[in-house]
């Protein structure tokens, strides 16, 4: 398969997960959160779909894996970012098997501590998410500004794990990581997607 297809699918792929992430997150997520047992009992069907958007994240997440080990085979990070990334995937898939529990439970405390569970695995994979977005890079040099958000979000992954595991207040500051994560998060990733859309495998 040529380079240009290569990108295309990243490229598409990556937009896939961001839009399946924003649904699953803040929609079916954050609805379980702020009001459990009327979500489960009156609006399943969007917990469900937002199971099924995060079971989509992880697919993609794997085909993106795939498809940036081929384009950069010949780097010598190249299968080592592959690895953290199938790292980042496969617990992510595991993570999502604490959601659906929720959908027979009835208790707002049963329901959080599910949702709890999750995300504490999910952050678990975001450390190893963290190393494979500063892999990447260190493969992916120009332009110079979507491989330094790269570092920058991947940097910031480990550090909101580690943070939340460390520190007993976490909490209190947990909206201020948050935000520090977001932004170069998104920007290096939609950036580099498009990126990939728009030149990738041309040049």
């Amino acid at each position: 398969m040529s380079l240009r297809k290569l990108s295309l699918i990243t490229g598409i792929s990556y937009l896939i997960i961001f839009f399946a992430a924003i649904f699953a997150n803040f929609l079916a997520l954050e609805s379980l959160k702020l009001n459990p047992v009327e979500t489960i009992l009156e609006n399943h069907l969007m917990v469900r779909l937002g199971i099924m958007a995060f079971m989509i994240t992880v697919v993609f997440d794997v085909v993106v894996a795939w498809t940036l080990n081929e384009i950069f085979r010949e780097h010598i990070f190249s299968k080592l970012s592959t690895y953290f990334r199938m790292m980042h995937a496969a617990i992510m898939g595991a993570a999502v098997f604490a959601l659906p529990i929720t959908l027979n439970l009835t208790s707002a405390s049963e329901i959080l501590h599910q949702v709890e569970i999750f995300n504490t695995i999910w952050l678990i994979g975001l450390f190893f998410f963290g190393i494979h977005l500063i892999l990447l890079s260190r493969m992916f040099q120009k332009p110079k500004f979507i491989s330094l958000f790269l570092a920058i979000a991947g940097s910031l992954y480990i550090l909101d794990t580690t943070a939340h595991f460390v520190f007993p207040d976490y909490k209190s500051y947990a909206s201020i990581f948050l935000t520090i994560v977001a932004i170069p998060s998104i920007v290096g990733e939609m950036s580099f997607a498009i990126w990939m859309l728009l030149k990738g495998g041309k040049e």
